[in-house]
């Protein structure tokens, strides 16, 4: 079956290919467990987007560098399961090789859109699945924006290709799409010199600033040094840097005094990151300045 005959509902398969230095055939075993660990977690974290069960199966490796083959069955073998399969596949693949300088959601936008253009779907909404495919076009188009701002996604993303980088012995790798037939619909080259694309270089998150916080003390600090406060903000036990030197003088000096129950209004700066699986975590407390 040639690529003028290939329909992209049966695109079920994406292909993943390591092209090894000196034609080798063999792949350091935690490099490549790691590596295809984050592409399922890539996987794993768009299929739950579409609330709907779909199986990831695994083939035998194949010659030629490392060929891997990653199958998405639908849990449910009918029509509406079958579509949202392709469109996993399309977004999995369409995503793991979009550089993080490119809007991801345009590129999502655009494969989506090929699929629900496939000669095969047209022929499905003659039937009584009409207005449950339209119904499921337009979910699609909301799911692919927040899949486009997931930050889980791209720190995956970054995290196989930091991974891939850091083997001197990675040529190149290859994705590509293919049906039950094995026929390749597309391939796509991603060279070691490109792998520094897709890697997120910082993941320092921008600060949020509460510029009227609410802060119950329980420890002030007294002494000269770099050490936290403790208090209460939002109901939660917290240790602080304070930042105003102003403050902290008129604390030290005596001039301000601190008894059972005290409180400070102030602007507090929270610096936030992601972690290596994309999650937010708060990384620090700054006290920046004391409004009263």
């Amino acid at each position: 079956m040639d690529n003028k005959t290939f329909s992209y509902l049966n695109g079920n398969t994406i292909e993943l290919h390591y092209w090894l230095k000196g034609s080798s055939h063999s792949m350091d075993a935690f490099i490549q467990n790691k590596c295809e660990r984050e592409l399922l977690s890539l996987i794993e974290e768009i299929t739950h987007a579409f609330n709907s069960p779909l199986i990831i199966e695994t083939e035998p490796f194949g010659e030629g560098g490392l060929r891997r083959w990653f199958t998405i069955v639908p849990g449910v073998q009918n029509n509406k399961g079958i579509l949202i399969t392709a469109i996993v596949v399309a977004l999995v693949t369409g995503i793991i090789v979009t550089p993080i300088n490119t809007t991801l959601s345009e590129v999502a936008k655009a494969l989506v859109a090929r699929i629900l253009e496939d000669d095969e779907l047209k022929t499905l909404q003659k039937d009584k699945l009409k207005e449950e495919i339209e119904n499921l076009k337009v979910d699609t188009e909301l799911k692919v924006q927040q899949l486009s701002e997931n930050k889980k996604i791209i720190q995956r993303r970054s995290n196989f290709y930091s991974t891939i980088q850091k083997y001197g012995k990675a040529d190149k790798i290859t994705f590509s799409i293919e049906d039950h037939e094995k026929s390749v619909q597309e391939e796509i080259n991603i060279s070691r010199s490109d792998f520094d694309k897709f890697i997120v270089v910082s993941n320092d998150l921008e600060s949020i600033i509460d510029r009227n916080a609410e802060i119950e003390i329980i420890a002030p600090i007294l002494k000269k040094g770099k050490y936290k406060w403790i208090g209460i903000y939002e109901g939660k036990v917290l240790n602080f840097n304070m930042k105003s030197n102003e403050f902290k003088t008129l604390v030290q000096t005596g001039e301000v005094e601190f008894k059972n129950g005290s409180s400070i209004n102030c602007v507090l700066e929270i610096k936030r990151k992601l972690n290596n699986i994309g999650e937010e975590v708060i990384t620090g407390y700054d006290i920046i300045q004391v409004n009263e």
